[in-house]
């Protein structure tokens, strides 16, 4: 999926940013730990009553799953039909919508029994996609984020996601934290916190060093970090990445300025 993107991408991102000393970079600290499935390719992750939801990609094993926080057992789980590439995914209500990468196809799937529902259309490609009690955010891999009606999946318009006025393209999964949509920068150990109003980027969290290409398991060139769901009741952060064994729950560090 996608070509591998340079780790000089992420380097150039954090130095601009450092140097400049206009937006802030984060680091974190690891609170908790938890298994994750090493084999699910991970495209989309949220946190809903309790659980993890979670769609996975590659045509033939993408899937849609809810699964245990502690153990990272897979309590639920629907196959996705092989011709889909299954991408990002966020909660509507009671129900769960999905896209697929270059289909043009997205899912809205019942919460409860994974049933299918119903089934919508749209141009380009799909990455991401989260939700706030407004709205849906999707990503498809440039610096825009498409805001869409959660009913109808018409969109209303784009943000154009720069950083110093520069665009941030390959934003990939997305999660709202705290009025804020996190993105992940593809092919890096980067995240974007966003503002949504601007599509200013105001600040790069840092997760080099979180989990080691070599402790991955695979040597994947897409065993990269992806995927990002948080727990706004708890104020809880979680991580992970396409066929990571773990899945992290961080606290954020701020990198004072020097």
């Amino acid at each position: 999926m996608k070509k591998f993107a340079s780790l000089a991408l992420a380097f150039s991102l954090i130095a601009a940013g450092t140097a400049q000393a206009a937006i802030p970079v984060y680091r974190y600290m690891v609170k908790n730990t938890y298994p994750h499935d090493p084999q699910a390719f991970t495209q989309g992750l949220f946190f809903k009553d309790g659980y993890l939801y979670e769609t996975t990609g590659l045509q033939g094993r993408s899937s849609l799953r809810k699964v245990e926080l502690t153990t990272g057992k897979v309590l639920q789980k629907k196959d996705i039909a092989s011709e889909f590439f299954g991408e990002g995914s966020a909660p509507v209500g009671n129900e769960i919508v999905g896209l697929t990468w270059t289909s043009h196809v997205g899912f809205v799937y019942d919460q409860k029994s994974f049933a299918l529902k119903r089934r919508f259309n749209y141009q380009g490609e799909g990455w991401g996609l989260a939700s706030d009690a407004q709205q849906l955010y999707m990503s498809d891999g440039s610096n825009a984020i498409r805001v869409l009606d959660p009913k109808t999946f018409d969109e209303k318009r784009r943000i154009q996601v720069t950083a110093d006025g520069k665009p941030i393209d390959r934003l990939n999964e997305l999660e709202v934290v705290d009025g804020q949509i996190f993105a992940n920068v593809w092919g890096t150990d980067i995240i974007a916190r966003i503002d949504p109003a601007n599509g200013n980027v105001v600040g790069w969290i840092d997760l080099s060093g979180l989990l080691p290409p070599a402790q991955r398991g695979t040597d994947s060139v897409d065993a990269v970090l992806n995927g990002i769901a948080f727990d706004s009741k708890h104020h809880r952060l979680f991580v992970t990445g396409k066929l990571w064994p773990k899945l992290f729950e961080i606290e954020l560090v701020k990198l004072e300025n020097r």
